[in-house]
């Protein structure tokens, strides 16, 4: 792992462990919850593992957050955020890299740039999109969203507004790397 992920994977953990404990919730009342083992969960906490995107998304909807949420920074005092302090994130299992553009408490809209590597796939469960709409839009490469049933091919420029909550994977069947943009607002 690279120092911005170690420190991704640590800070990710805290947040996840105040989350819980702000609840007043144990490892087991949050695994039964999110659907996640406890096992997983004391490892995420103490950052002895990196969870997938689809596991952070089920942890973060049982907390009734988006996944974004997780990996909310602190400080909101500047308008203005460099590049390098936009939190970075890797999954270990599709090894897409996500970047937190933007997010502020006050805002329901959020940004999120995904480098999504050739021939991988990250999918997630319907319950994470009860709180949200999305607009994906590629930056480039290309992307296969599968939106439940149905599959939207989508080339750079080309935008999507996912529709009612569904079952979501995100797609790269390309041998190049695939860029996208995910707008999110938070109802």
């Amino acid at each position: 792992m690279s120092i911005i992920e170690d420190k991704a994977d640590e800070a990710l953990g805290r947040r996840v462990r105040a989350e819980r404990e702000g609840r007043g919730w144990s490892l087991a009342e949050l695994a039964g919850r999110a659907g996640v083992s406890k096992a997983m969960l004391s490892k995420i906490e103490r950052a002895e593992a990196s969870p997938t995107a689809a596991t952070l998304s089920r942890i973060a909807t049982a907390y009734g957050l988006t996944m974004a949420a997780l990996f909310e920074v602190a400080s909101h005092s500047s308008r203005l955020q460099r590049a390098k302090d936009q939190p970075v994130w890797r999954d270990p299992k599709a090894a897409y890299l996500r970047r937190q553009v933007f997010l502020h408490p006050a805002n329901p809209l959020e940004l999120v740039e995904v480098e999504l590597p050739a021939n991988q796939e990250a999918g997630f469960p319907a319950s994470a999109y009860h709180l949200i709409r999305q607009v994906v839009w590629v930056i480039s490469g290309r992307l296969t969203l599968m939106e439940g049933a149905e599959r939207h091919e989508l080339a750079a420029g080309d935008r999507v507004e996912l529709g009612p909550p569904s079952d979501i994977v995100f797609r790269n069947e390309n041998a190049q790397p695939c860029r996208y943009l995910v707008a999110i607002v938070r109802r």
